[in-house]
């Protein structure tokens, strides 16, 4: 590794990500371009471990993102997260294969309607912009959005580079033919 290529993975193993954290998945990929990697490593920890989002919903959200991408690895790496901090097993199943979780909690829901239409129509309504502030927010609805678009950067990332889960752990999904 070159010193820029040194210098981003000491500053991912400096943060909350940990000493042992391993260049895998997309840390991998921005080993290739450090300069790159160190920007969107920094906005990741503050998506993940400072966001006003709470863990549950921020977990929550990144699973609705990996599903939508079809990102395994996201995926392999979020599930587990996010059942523990408090996302109910049927409502990640539900997710899992493609339906909307209709027993998630009701704050979930509105985060699962709010990523549906941003992903989908781009943009969201009224109604559902007003949910997820109730339950967010202005502050948690800026940074509900940050979230959602670094984690479709990572998932891009993860599927041009084909970034998958270790082989002994199964795919989330069946992959596109």
């Amino acid at each position: 590794m070159n010193e820029a290529q040194h210098t981003l993975l000491r500053a991912m193993r400096s943060g909350p990500r940990g000493a042992a954290l391993k260049p895998q998945g997309p840390f991998a990929v921005w080993l290739h371009a450090p300069e790159y990697g160190q920007l969107a490593q920094a906005l990741g920890g503050f998506c993940r471990y400072q966001s006003s989002v709470p863990a549950r919903l921020s977990e929550f959200a990144i699973l609705c993102t990996a599903r939508l991408w079809r990102a395994q690895f996201e995926w392999y790496v979020h599930a587990s997260i996010a059942e523990k901090e408090g996302v109910k097993p049927t409502t990640i199943a539900d997710l899992r294969a493609g339906r909307a979780p209709k027993s998630a909690a009701k704050d979930e829901r509105a985060v699962y309607d709010f990523v549906q239409e941003v992903y989908k129509a781009k943009r969201v309504s009224e109604r559902t912009y007003q949910r997820v502030l109730a339950v967010l927010g202005e502050k948690g609805v800026v940074e509900l959005v940050g979230i959602l678009g670094y984690y479709a950067s990572v998932a891009m990332t993860l599927n041009v580079f084909a970034m998958l889960p270790p082989e002994d752990a199964p795919l989330a999904f069946a992959e596109p033919q």
